[in-house]
């Protein structure tokens, strides 16, 4: 789209007239723009000045729309091979552009491996499987050095951790360890081995499934390694319907085989630092603060949200109001996000244990308590 200052047309013509003008014009290619705020901000202002604001707006949506495109591409193609009710699809999307790593707790069948590979393909990122098993060392998952017989030199191979979507397949069956070995990739994008720190390339993510039914011969995940994860989702049975449609489009051959990528990475980390522009206000702040401060607090809770939580929350936040199509984070981001962000870092009393509470009706109880900035 050209953009001429003819049609800003300030000297004679009312202001009504420069806005249906712009409206007009703008309507055209199909963009969004937040015309209110600009009525407001070119009120006694230059024309160069208007002219700047609404540009800036202009280009604003167009990253929006974007974005929003590359968004609803990576949902379809997961769509064309995962069936489910839930929000298990939109939660793990937010959890990778947000830059997090994702827990999926689920009982054997419902398709967190499948949702896993797709999820690679459809970003184009290389990916690696590891089955956590007890026997599984450290080593398994970093890599090694390896002697070379004819020179006598030992050389580095790199283990499956060296790949930007790595799988953790059952993470609770392998060794306290064994799942260590994942603390620093997940914090800090690197690795430590044989004294020496090599990078992870970027973006780099973990995605560890779990089955909450089956706990003989597991290993539970501690405190330090659920707080590494930004979500945990439960994608749940598909219905009646869904089922059914996943059994015949699977007839004749896999519809995971023709999944292709919608993005380029460099388009995904492109996308990943425009998240960060969506707006956060103050009084929203507060009331995520309040949110996890509460658990920090509340009688029934032995462990309460730690700033890496808030953090975490932010993040998810952001990016769940840009999946919305919108550029600010509003209280209704909190409370979809509140269980699923925060449930799985904090840690029940042995009271509440025991009189069968979990802590996802506790994140409930507490959303239900607090007040609502408006």
């Amino acid at each position: 789209m050209q953009h001429s200052e003819t049609m800003f047309v300030w000297q004679d013509a009312s202001s009504q007239k420069v806005k249906d003008d712009c409206v007009s014009v703008l309507g055209r290619d199909g963009r969004k723009v937040s015309f209110s705020l600009w009525w407001i901000f070119c009120d006694g202002k230059t024309k160069r000045e208007c002219y700047n604001f609404l540009f800036e707006e202009w280009s604003s949506a167009l990253n929006i729309e974007k974005g929003l495109k590359a968004v609803e591409g990576i949902k379809a193609s997961i769509r064309k091979v995962i069936h489910t009710q839930g929000q298990g699809i939109e939660l793990t999307i937010i959890g990778v552009l947000s830059g997090g790593h994702v827990l999926l707790e689920d009982v054997p069948g419902v398709g967190k491996t499948t949702l896993a590979k797709t999820l690679a393909k459809s970003l184009n990122m290389d990916f690696a499987r590891v089955q956590f098993t007890p026997d599984l060392l450290p080593a398994d998952i970093l890599g090694s050095s390896v002697l070379n017989p004819q020179d006598g030199t030992f050389c580095f191979h790199e283990g499956p951790i060296f790949h930007r979507l790595l799988l953790a397949d059952e993470i609770n069956r392998a060794s306290p360890r064994t799942q260590s070995a994942l603390l620093e990739a997940m914090n800090e994008k690197q690795v430590t081995i044989e004294g020496q720190t090599r990078p992870l390339p970027a973006p780099f993510f973990v995605i560890a499934t779990q089955n909450p039914v089956d706990y003989q011969g597991t290993y539970p995940l501690p405190e330090a390694q659920l707080d590494r994860f930004l979500v945990r989702v439960s994608l749940g049975y598909p219905s009646k319907e869904d089922e059914l449609k996943m059994v015949f489009e699977r007839q004749l051959s896999d519809p995971l085989d023709d999944v292709e990528a919608v993005m380029t990475l460099e388009e995904l980390i492109e996308l990943q630092l425009q998240l960060r522009d969506v707006t956060v206000e103050r009084d929203v702040a507060l009331y995520m603060h309040a949110l996890i401060e509460s658990t920090r607090n509340h009688r029934e809770l032995a462990l309460g949200g730690s700033p890496r939580a808030m953090l975490a929350l932010f993040r998810a936040c952001q990016t769940r109001a840009f999946v919305k199509g919108r550029t600010y984070v509003s209280p209704d981001d909190i409370q979809a996000l509140a269980s699923p962000v925060l449930a799985h870092r904090v840690m029940l009393s042995n009271q509440a244990r025991y009189s069968g509470k979990t802590t996802n009706h506790i994140m409930e109880s507490i959303v239900s308590d607090l007040r609502v900035p408006t």
